[in-house]
Parts: C-alpha cells; structure tokens; sequence
C-alpha cells in the first residue's frame, strides 16, 4: 500500500511538472496504478468512465452556467456590477474584493456545483479586479475558496448523497449547512478586511478610491446592477418556486443574459458567437478533467488503497477528538485522488459505525464531511478548483496554491469552530422539530 502511495504521487507530481494537460496527468496516473498494481486492465476500465463522465443531465448545467457567464462578461453586465457595487463598498476594507466571495457564496446556493461557481464568477469577476488595480493574488484566492460553498450551501448534491446513504432527513441535512455556510462566508471576509488593513492598503492593492463621487451618481451607478440582480432573481424563482431544476435554470439563465444584454444594447451576434465559442472552450476543458478525475477515482476503487487506510484509521482506538483529526487528514489526502461523492460513500460504507459509536451527531457528521470535502477542492496537488482557477488565468498552480492557502486554513479553523461549538450545524435542525 505504501509502494502504490508513493508511485501515485510520484507519478502526478512528474506529469504535472512536465507541463501536460492536467487530464491527461490525471489519467497518466490512473494508468500507472492500474497496470502495475492491480490485475484489472486499464483500457476497458478508461472507456467506461469517460463515457459515464461524459453525459448526464445534471453535467449540462456546467456549460449552460458558464456560457451566462462569457454572455455577462463579453456584453458589459459585469462592468456594470462592479460600477454599481464600487461606491457602496469603497469605505468596507478590500473593497470590490468581496464581491468575489458575496458573489460566490450566491451563485453557489443557485448552481450547486463549485466547478461552475468558480469557472462563472471568475470569468465576470478576475479581469475586473485586475483591471481596477487589485492584488491578483487576493481575487484568485477568494474566488477558489469562496466557490467550494457550492458543496454545502442547499441545494447540495454532497448533502444529498450522505443523507440517502446514512438514512438522515436531507432538509434538516439543508438547514445544518445554511449556519456554516455563513459562518465560512464571514471568515473569508474577515480575513479579506484584516488583510486589507494591514497590508493591502498600504501597498496599493485594493483597488482605487472612489469615495469623492457624488451621491446622485452613486444611485445612477447602482441602477446599473438592476439588470444582475432581475438575472439572479430569475434563477433563484424559477428553483425555490419549483418552477425549474438547477439544471433548467442554468439554461433560464442564459436566456436572461441574452435577453438583459439584448435590451440593455450591448449584445449582437458577433458577442453571441465570442461567448458561445469560448464557454465551449472552458466546458470542455473542465470536462475533460472531470472524466479524467473519474478515471483516477475508479483506479483508486480497484486498488484498494483508500479502504485500506480508512480500515486502519478505524482500528487504532482513538478517542473523538483523535478520530476527527485523524479523518481530516486521511479525507484530505484521499481528496486529492477521489471526487466528493466517493469520499463520501467511502466514509459511509467503513467508518460510519465507528463514527456512531464515537457519539457524533450523524447530522453534524455530514456537514464536517462536506466542508472537507470543500477543503480538498483547493488542496495541491489536484484540487479541482485550483484547475479551472489556471485555466481562467494561465498562472501556474504554485501562485494559485499560495494564493488559496490562507482560506484554506481558514476552513480548518472552521471546523474547529464547528467541534467546540455543535450548535453551529445543529440550531437551524433542531429548531425544526420544536
């Protein structure tokens, strides 16, 4: 087991520093440990999950979200977000910089999917950071931070999951995740306005002053984020009013890009083509990293390694506190190789007796799954957040991995939190049966 360990991050690390497409490094792995550590052939199994990662319903959302987001970015819309929001938020510390993680955490309680958030938010929001001079840096870590919140902000596919597997109430498994998830939100602007103070201030990193701007014009500005928010608006109805899927509502949303830069002038079928030709890009490349994530979770399934550790994990007889520490760092080290929903059906198929006897709320227990399941989707080298952030920008994954670090650890503190104070994940359930 600790051969094929070893070989596995070896070999990813070899084929990602070689400069290969990130798929194709995650396949290259697969291949290894197939071939020289199991007796299943690579092939036939290679075919299978790139074919069952390459269609599905639910996938169609990712391209349909992320072609509302070339259409806003390419027809001005998100320009005019920023213009409204700047004169509000130029006394907050940061400044538009937490519209990365505002704009994240609302477009992840409407899509569900981290992938889609991070690949949306970050085509509207990274250029115009940028360009008003904010710290690139701090943009690309509040954006693949923020977008993990997808995962357990309802609707959660992850919550989902667990709840069917464990046999828990999937809406109260919904109202556990609303106090985190807002709990997290406020630890990322925390650190935003502590950082702003500190350093980004006075280094000039946060953007321009536009404090000097007359209050008639602010209000003139502000009636430019009408049009975002009639588009979020439409997307959240046609969901909570049952009116739609998550998936129909990406296509809902699309159309209400279309429709809102139509009418405002700012779409014509040169930007039609621009948008539809670069989501296709961007769709497909983080399709492709999706089929080659699952070939590599299969791999990982065939050779046993993460059952095998999560086995001894559970013989070793440690109290709650250990347990949980110990998980954390297994679930950290198996995200890198695995997707959230095996992580999730390993923990449940193994531990979950251990975990019961341990005297955690299996309620509690779901929503500490999902924010290290988050955790991982930033975690080098193979978080898959950390992916879409370097096909968006082309920086390479050091710069991006230092640049999520801080929020990283931020979420660890979070689960600190949720440890010492159950209350966090279990007011919101429990004021249910009352």
């Amino acid at each position: 087991m600790l051969i094929l360990s070893l070989a596995t991050i070896i070999t990813l690390a070899v084929l990602l520093g070689s400069g290969v497409w990130i798929a194709f490094a995650l396949i290259g792995t697969a291949w290894v440990a197939l071939e020289f550590f199991s007796p299943f052939s690579p092939g036939p199994i290679l075919a299978s999950d790139f074919w069952g990662a390459s269609y599905g319903w639910d996938l169609t959302a990712l391209p349909m979200f992320i072609w509302m987001g070339e259409i806003l970015f390419r027809s001005g819309l998100a320009d005019n977000m920023f213009r409204g929001l700047s004169p509000w938020l130029n006394r907050v510390p940061g400044r538009l910089l937490h519209t990365n993680i505002i704009g994240s955490g609302m477009f992840a309680a409407v899509c569900g999917s981290s992938a889609a958030t991070c690949a949306t938010v970050g085509k509207m929001t990274l250029p115009e950071l940028e360009r008003r001079g904010y710290d690139s840096n701090m943009a690309i870590g509040t954006l693949a931070s923020a977008s993990t919140l997808g995962l357990l902000i309802p609707p959660s596919i992850v919550l989902i999951v667990y709840g069917v597997v464990t046999e828990q109430s999937i809406s109260r498994l919904f109202m556990a995740g609303i106090g985190p998830g807002l709990m997290i939100l406020a630890l990322f602007m925390g650190y935003l306005v502590l950082w702003s103070l500190l350093k980004g201030n006075r280094e000039g990193r946060t953007g321009y002053d536009e404090s000097s701007m007359r209050f008639i014009d602010k209000l003139r500005n502000t009636w430019a984020l009408v049009p975002i928010l009639l588009l979020i608006g439409g997307i959240i109805v046609s969901i909570y009013g049952g009116l739609a899927s998550p998936t129909e509502a990406a296509a809902v949303g699309v159309v209400l890009s279309i429709v809102i830069a139509r009418l405002t002038g700012s779409f014509d079928m040169a930007t039609l083509k621009d948008s539809l030709f670069a989501a296709v890009r961007t769709a497909c490349m983080i399709a492709f990293i999706i089929a080659g994530a699952s070939f590599l979770t299969s791999a990982m399934g065939f050779t046993q390694v993460p059952m095998q550790l999560a086995r001894t994990i559970g013989e070793m007889g440690l109290s709650p506190a250990m347990l949980l520490i110990m998980l954390t760092l297994l679930l950290l080290v198996m995200g890198c190789f695995l997707d959230g929903i095996s992580l999730i059906l390993l923990v449940t198929a193994i531990l979950m007796p251990l975990v019961s006897a341990a005297g955690f709320d299996l309620i509690w227990f779901g929503i500490y799954l999902v924010v290290v399941v988050e955790m991982s989707q930033i975690t080098p080298p193979v978080g898959f957040n950390l992916f879409v952030i370097q096909g968006l920008t082309g920086k390479d994954i050091v710069t991006i991995t230092k640049a999520t670090l801080p929020f990283f650890l931020l979420m660890l503190l979070s689960i600190v939190l949720m440890y010492l104070f159950p209350e966090i994940a279990l007011h919101l359930p429990q004021a249910m049966n009352r």
